[in-house]
């Protein structure tokens, strides 16, 4: 058997012994959890799919201000588990009425913290999506609402549970890359030329868009904002690196053992999408179509990049995920590809193990709800638990307020400020459109 062939099998029976009592055991169990999701787009469903296959729920209620998402999910229940949750468009009424034990939070992120904040509230443990918060007090917030609650709040940072992952954790820091002075984080996908405006619309029906925008500014309705389009807006999202540096950049902190950088400086733009358009005519997104950002820790430099244009042949490989840069090689923590370590010394060999993902999405969201459930009956802090993620949602945040100011900022990691900064320290948060109220902490 080769060492290639080895670590794969070895990972995998690993895994089945760590998981199996909360994840190939669960079958066995009957449902013993009351489930709502809010949310109910693609990427919800495929959640509340997982946890429908652990046997351990009952969905009760689905949340949703677009109809025609929630009918298609709903009929995905009722093909899954033969249940009929009831339909809600405003949570708080679904959290008063259904009153469910977990509440998944899959909206758009401008939402995140309320919806969050008030299920927890309202007795419920939360499985919210990253990144968890649109600014950084809003994260605060939400820690200290989890936290006084005593609920559990899982983040779908579910690379914290992936067997290639964590089997490549316990690789770097047994030492052998060496000892670490560089990362750099990176998802390069490629794109097109000028982005070309899409005409503004009267909202569907099955819409409210009021609702929609929330807390956010209400812009006119567009197709490029909604279904899916929300985080290349920056009142709704922070671009890319909101989206996919999250992912990475939380493996930074998780591998290294890290809370918070010293400084970071970031600058991006758009050159190739051109400038946004937002008129009563149309819109384009706004985020940018490349940013780069860098993180200085104690020790080591991170580095993150992200671009939507220049597609090459390398990019048909693995375009995103993490170089650790090591006295003793390089290490590639990747996606699909798994991990791979490269040795300084030539003669050596490459060592690899493959990824163990599940369809559809090639992701662990199976093994993240598995540890969430298990903390919940444990009374312990998930693996992916909100308050080690808010710190990683901060280094997202923080690359695009650098980029917003054009000037680097000195962090201040534990009263979670920017140092004598007043200027930057007024973008950790933002104004909430009334009637809705910012989350104090």
């Amino acid at each position: 058997m080769d060492r290639r062939t080895f670590l794969k099998t070895s990972a995998a029976a690993g895994a089945a012994t760590f998981w199996g009592r909360t994840v190939f055991g669960a079958a066995e169990e009957s449902p013993n959890y009351t489930v709502a999701l809010v949310g109910t787009g693609w990427w919800g469903t495929n959640i509340l799919r997982e946890a429908i296959w652990s046997k351990r729920v009952k969905v009760v209620a689905l949340c949703d201000v677009d109809e025609s998402q929630l009918g298609k999910c709903a009929a995905e229940v009722q093909k899954l588990s033969g249940e009929t949750p009831k339909h809600f468009k405003d949570f708080r009424q679904m959290l008063e009425s259904a009153k469910p034990q977990i509440v998944i939070c899959a909206t758009p992120d401008h939402w995140h913290p309320l919806v969050t904040i008030a299920a927890v509230k309202a007795g419920a443990h939360v499985y919210v999506e990253k990144p968890i918060s649109h600014t950084v007090k809003e994260g605060q917030a939400m820690v200290k609402a989890a936290r006084e609650a005593g609920r559990t709040v899982v983040v779908g940072t579910h690379r914290r549970v992936s067997p290639h992952n964590v089997a490549g954790r316990d690789f770097i820091r047994s030492g052998k890359a060496g000892k670490i002075g560089m990362i750099k984080c990176y998802v390069n996908y490629p794109g097109g030329g000028p982005e070309q405006p899409e005409e503004n619309a009267e909202p569907p029906k099955a819409l409210d868009w009021d609702m929609w925008c929330g807390p956010g500014p209400l812009r006119p309705f567009n197709r490029k904002i909604h279904p899916k389009g929300f985080r290349q807006f920056l009142d709704y999202a922070n671009g890319t690196t909101g989206d996919w540096g999250i992912h990475w950049l939380d493996q930074v902190l998780w591998i290294m053992d890290q809370k918070y950088p010293k400084s970071i400086y970031s600058t991006g733009g758009r050159p190739i999408k051109g400038k946004p358009v937002n008129d009563p005519q149309g819109q384009t997104t706004d985020a940018p179509d490349h940013q780069i950002a860098v993180y200085n820790f104690d020790g080591f430099d991170v580095y993150w990049e992200h671009r939507q244009f220049a597609g090459n042949q390398q990019d048909k490989s693995e375009n995103v995920g993490c170089y650790f840069f090591g006295t003793n090689g390089v290490f590639h923590q990747g996606w699909k590809e798994g991990w791979t370590f490269y040795p300084s010394q030539g003669k050596k060999a490459p060592q690899h193990m493959d990824a163990q993902l599940h369809e559809p999405d090639q992701q662990n969201i199976r093994e993240n709800w598995a540890d969430f459930v298990a903390a919940i009956k444990e009374n312990r802090r998930p693996i992916s638990d909100i308050e080690a993620v808010h710190l990683s949602t901060n280094l997202a945040l923080l690359g695009v307020l650098s980029m917003k100011l054009g000037r680097s900022i000195q962090w201040d990691g534990e009263k979670e400020q920017c140092v004598g900064d007043g200027e930057a320290n007024t973008l950790l948060r933002r104004e909430y459109r009334a009637p809705w109220k910012y989350p104090e902490v």
